[in-house]
C-alpha cells in the first residue's frame, strides 16, 4: 500500500497567511498540519509516501520532511504540481510512485479523530471513501444513501439537495485507479474531479462507504484553522500520534536547537 498527500494548491482564503507558505505548513496546535494526514498513513503501516506540493513551496517542504523520517524505515518523495488540475490528477502524477500498488490519498488539510488504520489495512481490492454529515453540504461532494444504506448516488457539490452526508479528503484506491483516472475528461471547470472516479467504483458496485464517526476538520479558512487547533486540544488529537512520528519531532526540533546555537557562537 502507498499513500499520497496532496498539498499543492494556493489557499486563497488564507491569505495573506499562505502569501509566504504553504497552508499545510500552517501549526495547528503544536505541529504543522501536515503531520496529521502523515500521521493517519504512518499509523496504517505505510511507509512509502508521496506529497504533492506546489513549486514555490518545495523547500519548505523537503527542510521540514526531506530526512525527518529516515531513520524509522519511513520514505518521503515530493512531487510539484505547477497547477492544480483536480484531485484524480494526483493519481496520474503519483502513476509511477503508486506502481501498481493499491494506494490511499488523503488531503493536507484534512484532520480526522478517527483511527482508519484497519479500514486501510483491511482493503483489498475496489475503492473506499468515507461520509460524514454536514450541515453546509454545498461544499463538498456528496453521497447519497438508500434505505439499506447503501452509497447509490455521488455527486460534487451539488446544487440541490440531494444528502447531508459529505465525503471527506481520504480515499482509499485499488492499483488500477491511475489508469482510470488518465480517462477522466475534466468538468466544467476544467479539473478531474476525485468524485468520476467515486462514480466509476460505484458504477463497477465496487465502492465501499464507511460513516465517519469522529470530529473531521477542514482547515481551509480563518475559522476553521482556528476551530481545528482548539478541537485538537480539547479533543486530545495531538496525543493519538504514532509514537515514531511524536520521537522523529523530538529529535528534529533538537537538531534544529544544536544549529540555532552554533550560529549564536
Amino acid at each position: 500500500m502507498k499513500g499520497i498527500i496532496l498539498s499543492g494548491g494556493t489557499a486563497t482564503r488564507l491569505f495573506p497567511l499562505t502569501a509566504t507558505t504553504s497552508k499545510q505548513l500552517l501549526p495547528v496546535y503544536d505541529r504543522q498540519m501536515i503531520f496529521y494526514p502523515l500521521n493517519t498513513l504512518i499509523k496504517a503501516g505505510i511507509k512509502d509516501i508521496l506529497i504533492i506540493v506546489a513549486p514555490e513551496h518545495s523547500g519548505q517542504y523537503l527542510n521540514l520532511l526531506g530526512s525527518i523520517f529516515e531513520k524509522y524505515d519511513i520514505r518521503i518523495d515530493f512531487k510539484v504540481q505547477k497547477l492544480p488540475r483536480g484531485l484524480a490528477e494526483a493519481f496520474v502524477l503519483g502513476e509511477d510512485f503508486i506502481d501498481n500498488e493499491n494506494v490511499v490519498m488523503i488531503l493536507g488539510d484534512n484532520i480526522f479523530e478517527d483511527d482508519f488504520s484497519q479500514d486501510i489495512k483491511n482493503f483489498k481490492s475496489g475503492a473506499k471513501i468515507f461520509a460524514k454529515k454536514v450541515a453546509d453540504w454545498q461544499r463538498f461532494g456528496i453521497v447519497k444513501f438508500n434505505k439499506n444504506n447503501k452509497a447509490v448516488k455521488i455527486v460534487e457539490k451539488p446544487i440541490k439537495w440531494i444528502s447531508d452526508y459529505a465525503i471527506p479528503g481520504l480515499y482509499v484506491f485499488d492499483k488500477n485507479v491511475s489508469a482510470i483516472a488518465k480517462k477522466v475528461k475534466p468538468s466544467e471547470r476544467g479539473e478531474k474531479e476525485i468524485t468520476s472516479l467515486h462514480n466509476y467504483y460505484l458504477k463497477k458496485g465496487k465502492l465501499d462507504v464507511n460513516i465517519v464517526k469522529g470530529a473531521w476538520l477542514d482547515a481551509g479558512t480563518f475559522d476553521t484553522l482556528l476551530e481545528a487547533g482548539n478541537i485538537v486540544k480539547e479533543k486530545e488529537i495531538y496525543k493519538k500520534f504514532d509514537p515514531l512520528i511524536d520521537k522523529a519531532i523530538i529529535e528534529f526540533n533538537e537538531e534544529l536547537k544544536v544549529i540555532a546555537k552554533k550560529r549564536l557562537i
